[in-house]
């Protein structure tokens, strides 16, 4: 029973739900809010479940509904669900005993997904130094941008540039700026350290620390490192041009912008939209064709182990892969002279026809709870299962179940991925017997 109960599949989504109440409780005391009266309850819990699942998705407006206090909550929310609720807590237990348990292993590496369990120490203090690092940087640069060329005063400037900064390594999409950053769409020096920031937090831990390992062998780079670079790379480029494609004569987005505005604005939205959550155009002036686009972005996400969310890069590719093999009639599906083994296979079907299903029923439910147009709608879920943050602009307007409803997307879609992946790998075990083989006729 104790086995049971200390199961990382069941700890996992506890520590998380744990700190989103948590969140909540803080949010909503009189202090955390703008104005006499504490916020209510609905509003605290979307925050604190958006900010704890690193999704972005607001009801209220950040900076003019939270007060400082509720600000700094927010901040620390999405740090601890971005670092990892039990990758803090195995961290602290391996600083106070300086040794790590079998079981605090499992934990550390369901979450983290490291190579291996006789790496996680390695890659848990990986984590520490890169988030410390890049966060800190980030938050220097925009600081000294926002002080020198938009006239913040040095305390507010410090203060945006870490707000903005630890958002964008955690994927979170929260702003202390009202309009997120589109006042800085053409500004290279605000949006590529925050574009870049995304990138490092979103692309996963185990390939920073693979590259850290052998930053120029490539080919000794493992298939999972190689798939999620590849595949991270294309997605944010054919992103970008076809955003840049489909809102060239917008005058409502790229239309209003200079050549290297457009470029860096459509950059900008591809990389966003794989769970990052910022804007720098108006996402509820684009067209339908890049609303099609960010529908992919968004729902595919970053890398495995990382602060993105989604499907992941490589359970989309792997089944790109099994599709192609089986296409061509091979009997293996292989990538870069490697085979892939069949029960990885089946983990990315089941993570893919999870969210499938997920996001489909969620949006079904949105559409009988009220009259928007289904594209909306199904925006709105996809961003909420997938932790992106982006909205057309109905969040706030949605009823107190629709709201619930992106509540549970946002849980779902940032701890069910952790808790099916870590579920499927540790129960895997070999059976003594197979069942006669039956082919029924597909298609």
């Amino acid at each position: 029973m104790r086995q049971s109960v200390h199961h990382p599949t069941r700890l996992i989504p506890l520590a998380f739900l744990a700190a989103v109440l948590i969140g909540t409780a803080l949010l909503m005391l009189p202090v955390a809010r703008v104005g006499p009266d504490p916020a209510p309850l609905l509003v605290a819990l979307f925050t604190s479940a958006s900010a704890v699942c690193v999704t972005g998705l607001i009801v209220v407006d950040t900076p003019l509904y939270w007060s400082g206090f509720g600000q700094v909550v927010i901040l620390l929310l999405f740090q601890f669900g971005g670092f990892g609720i039990m990758t803090g807590a195995t961290l602290l237990g391996l600083l106070v005993a300086d040794r790590m348990r079998l079981g605090a292993r499992l934990m550390a590496h369901a979450e983290t997904r490291s190579i291996g369990l006789g790496n996680v120490t390695a890659v848990l203090k990986l984590i520490v130094l890169v988030t410390v690092a890049v966060e800190v940087t980030v938050a220097l640069v925009l600081a000294a941008r926002l002080h020198e060329s938009h006239g913040e005063a040095w305390p507010t400037a410090l203060w945006n540039g870490l707000f903005q900064s630890v958002s964008a390594f955690n994927n979170a999409g929260f702003s202390t700026y009202s309009d997120s950053l589109m006042r800085f769409v053409a500004d290279p020096v605000v949006i590529v350290p925050i574009m870049l920031a995304v990138i490092l937090g979103g692309i996963g831990f185990p390939v920073l620390y693979e590259l850290r390992r052998e930053p120029l062998r490539w080919r000794r780079w493992s298939v999972h490192t190689r798939i999620t670079l590849l595949g991270s790379a294309t997605l944010v480029l054919g992103g970008a041009l076809a955003t840049f494609a489909f809102e060239l004569r917008n005058p409502a987005t790229l239309g209003a912008l200079d050549g290297s505005g457009q470029w860096l604005a459509a950059l900008f939205h591809s990389v966003t939209s794989r769970t990052a959550g910022f804007n720098t155009l108006d996402v509820g002036q684009m067209q339908d064709e890049t609303l099609a686009v960010t529908y992919v972005l968004m729902f595919i996400g970053g890398g495995s182990a990382g602060t993105a969310g989604g499907i992941k890069v490589t359970t989309f590719f792997l089944l790109g892969l099994v599709v192609w093999a089986e296409i061509r009639g091979c009997p293996d599906t292989t990538v870069f002279r490697r085979r892939i083994s069949t029960h990885t296979q089946r983990q990315a079907l089941t993570v893919v026809l999870l969210g499938v299903s997920v996001v489909a029923v969620a949006t079904f439910a949105l559409m009988g709870l009220t009259d928007l147009p289904m594209h909306v709608l199904l925006f709105e879920a996809i961003s909420a299962f997938a932790t992106v943050g982006l909205s057309t602009g109905i969040t706030a307007d949605l009823p107190a179940a629709g709201q619930c409803i992106l509540v549970i997307l946002m849980f779902v879609g940032r701890v069910g991925t952790i808790t099916v992946a870590a579920a499927l790998a540790l129960r895997t075990r070999p059976t003594a017997y197979r069942y006669p083989e039956e082919r029924p006729i597909v298609g």
